[in-house]
């Protein structure tokens, strides 16, 4: 399946779009650093051990304290704690874990009173981005993350990934890994590691070596609640995690990002540098008609091309989905033909939705009832097959006697949520209308300036459709052709259905947005 990476920037933000044979299935926001992405390393305080809960809250700067359970510290817990200390004292000057002593084991039935204590300090990882009122879930299993490989510290196994199916293939990447581990380190092979060269695996190990050394460093003078070590930014995390052999195409619309990309690539994939294409669109999600792709799929009621629909509500506990047909379905002889064939239309619409908004939690799904049991079992297979693409950790249960199918999906990230509604030009959604809109008279008058005052002679004018539509119309004496005599001033116009009806950007021949 091909695969395309649409790489967004605009008002200071990167937006990342992942596109199969042109259908949007993952959106990411890069807003810079957000100080609690997964993976970041931080040096927490214990605030306080809970034994009723087996837990620990953990200060990592939040304003909610982080949340360690025991089964997170990992079995090589005292191990790390020694290490930690030691550097932070200045007794470890050695990066390498070859000749460290090595702690006993925590017991994997302990309580964490026996190793936590309040006032500690400790090593951790974001597991878990904080969500709704609820700090960041953090592990004490601190890994590294590469390209194709996981650097486990103070452990000696290698680990490969199940979706790794072929026997000799797994023998040989084990073996391999065997020969290049450093002491004191483990290796979690990743999936994108398949048919993978020497030199790439080791290479990419030698990355992460780098990596643990940057942690070491900055050990030595961490302070309680800051970070340590933090993961790539959103724009590299995606590439790492998303580029494989089917990427066919990179799009990105800043020059210096674009730069960045090609950089990135050379490290981990420098074959891959040549599909990196720069486009001097303003908004690559407008021209690619990716906004409204976004639109559709977030808002509460999703359209399907058959004229079924679902329902999408979010509660506190969990989120519903329920399906409806919109009609009877061609060549369907009765109503159980005709839910099945909705049912099954529906499965793997479901599974981008889940996927595109990083749905996670207790999910349920109000498929139409079907009375035969070979039905709802070819349903379950269906919903299964078109969920093995999500790298998400999730459980599916057969529909209950009512219709309705049961599943969790692993909660890593906050939902991503998309504003698909907008407020009322008229009354901006205070519910006064003003006397008149004289949006045509701002406009002309922000050129006026740029124009008379400024000295732009080329300008180009970013509006909502209609109203380009509006400025454009008549072919001899258009609003626009006026203001371009009357100012003496060549006016491009681009239409973005994804702002306000009355809102607009004005951007000189370079690109520069200008304000007045």
């Amino acid at each position: 399946m091909s695969k395309e990476l649409v790489i967004n920037s605009i008002s200071g933000e990167v937006e990342i779009a992942l596109l199969e044979k042109g259908q949007l299935v993952e959106l990411h926001r890069d807003q810079g650093s957000s100080g609690y992405a997964v993976g970041d390393i931080f040096l927490g305080r214990v605030r306080k051990v809970l034994p009723s809960l087996n837990a620990a809250f953990v200060d990592v700067g939040h304003e909610r304290d982080a949340f360690l359970h025991y089964l997170d510290l990992g079995p090589h817990y005292r191990t790390q704690q020694q290490y930690v200390k030691r550097v932070m004292q200045g007794k470890e000057p050695v990066v390498n874990l070859g000749n460290f002593k090595k702690e006993a084991e925590i017991d994997k039935r302990g309580k964490i009173k026996d190793e936590v204590s309040s006032s500690q300090l400790v090593l951790v990882q974001v597991a878990k981005e904080p969500i709704s009122s609820k700090g960041p879930r953090l592990t004490a299993e601190v890994t590294l993350p590469g390209r194709y490989l996981v650097l486990v510290p103070f452990s000696d196994r290698v680990s490969l990934s199940g979706r790794i199916k072929g026997e000799t293939e797994r023998t040989r990447l084990k073996r391999l890994m065997q020969s290049i581990r450093p002491p004191g380190f483990g290796i979690i092979v990743r999936t994108v590691a398949e048919e993978k060269g020497a030199a790439d695996l080791h290479s990419d190990l030698e990355d992460l070596i780098n990596r643990w050394s940057e942690l070491h460093k900055r050990l030595k003078n961490a302070k309680p609640g800051k970070r340590v070590l933090g993961e790539l930014n959103k724009t590299s995390a995606v590439l790492r995690d998303v580029l494989t052999a089917d990427c066919t195409s990179i799009r990105v619309n800043d020059a210096k990002l674009s730069d960045d990309v090609k950089t990135y690539l050379q490290n981990i994939a420098p074959e891959k540098e040549g599909i990196v294409k720069v486009s001097k669109d303003k908004d690559l999600f407008n021209t690619l008609s990716i906004h409204r792709q976004i639109k559709a799929a977030f808002s509460t009621q999703v359209n399907l091309k058959s004229g079924a629909y679902l329902i999408i509500e979010q509660t506190e506990a969990m989120h519903v989905i329920d399906i409806n047909s919109g009609g009877r379905k061609a060549g369907a002889k009765d109503q159980e033909e005709n839910a099945f064939h909705t049912n099954l239309e529906c499965v793997n619409e479901i599974a981008r939705i889940l996927r595109l908004r990083d749905m996670g939690g207790i999910i349920c799904i109000d498929f139409i009832d079907m009375a035969k049991r070979e039905h709802n079992k070819e349903l379950t297979d269906a919903l299964k097959e078109a969920m093995k693409t999500d790298k998400a950790k999730h459980n599916i249960l057969a529909p209950s006697r009512f219709g309705v199918v049961e599943m969790t999906r692993q909660r890593v990230r906050p939902v991503a949520t998309v504003k698909t509604s907008e407020k009322c030009p008229s009354c901006n959604g205070s519910g006064a209308v003003q006397s008149s809109i004289l949006i045509t008279d701002t406009i002309e008058n922000s050129i006026g300036y740029l124009a008379e005052s400024e000295g732009h002679r080329k300008l180009t004018i970013m509006l909502h459709p209609m109203v380009e539509s509006y400025i454009k119309d008549g072919w001899w004496n258009s609003l626009l052709k006026q203001w371009q005599k009357k100012f003496n001033v060549k006016l491009h116009v681009e239409s973005n259905s994804s702002i306000e009806l009355l809102e607009y950007h004005l951007y000189n021949q370079l690109g520069e947005e200008l304000t007045n």
